[in-house]
């Protein structure tokens, strides 16, 4: 207990507005990266791909924050937000390379949404995260109520399976990497449905 107090009160001390600046940081790299010939032969495909795959990570770490205040005791949430947010920005990024840099034909964009499965279920991540990024912000918790909001950011969850089911779809056979996201994102999921276990006071 000594431990996670000390880890909170160093946590209550930092300010979360940094994460901002910190998440602008890696795709302002890949944009120069890119530019100067640094990603190799088809840099629009490693941006596409990577904006996508930091993107999951971040939104494994925002599902990170319960469990381990629940299991562990360590107090992430005031970091929630701005990791959500970061996250819906990356997922956003990862899109738009697809739409302007790789496909950038619009007849083919709508055929290839609805022809492949796996950019269905990328879109539909996407649609799931559109009202998630728009909510963010206290304005719409107090308009919403605390209940409605709480209860429209529980589509994170399905947001998440179909992240990671579409990184899954994504990659040609079955490889181990994203196997691991999908199983931590349901591992994740079902730490939610653990039930709660009451604390017994210590009788003097």
């Amino acid at each position: 207990m000594a431990l996670t107090d000390s880890i909170n009160g160093a946590l209550r001390r930092v300010p979360a507005w940094p994460l901002y600046i910190l998440g602008a940081i890696p795709p302002v790299w890949l944009f120069i990266a890119g530019l100067t010939g640094a990603l190799g032969v088809d840099p629009v495909k490693v941006m596409e791909h990577q904006m996508g795959l930091w993107g999951l990570w971040l939104l494994i770490a925002t599902l990170c924050i319960s469990p381990l205040r629940r299991f562990a005791g360590i107090n992430l949430i005031k970091f929630r937000r701005a990791l959500g947010v970061l996250t819906f920005f990356y997922i956003l990024g990862h899109l738009l390379v697809w739409l302007v840099l790789d496909v950038q034909i619009p007849s083919q964009i709508i055929a290839d949404i609805y022809k492949r499965p796996y950019i269905t279920v990328g879109m539909a991540a996407f649609v799931l995260m559109l009202p998630l990024a728009l909510t963010s912000n206290n304005l719409s918790v107090r308009r919403l109520g605390a209940g409605a909001w709480s209860r429209l950011h529980l589509l994170t969850y399905p947001a998440a399976i179909l992240g990671a089911v579409h990184f899954v779809m994504l990659v040609k056979g079955w490889q181990v990497e994203p196997l691991i996201y999908l199983g931590v994102v349901g591992v994740l999921l079902l730490m939610r449905q653990v039930p709660k276990v009451k604390r017994r006071r210590a009788v003097s």
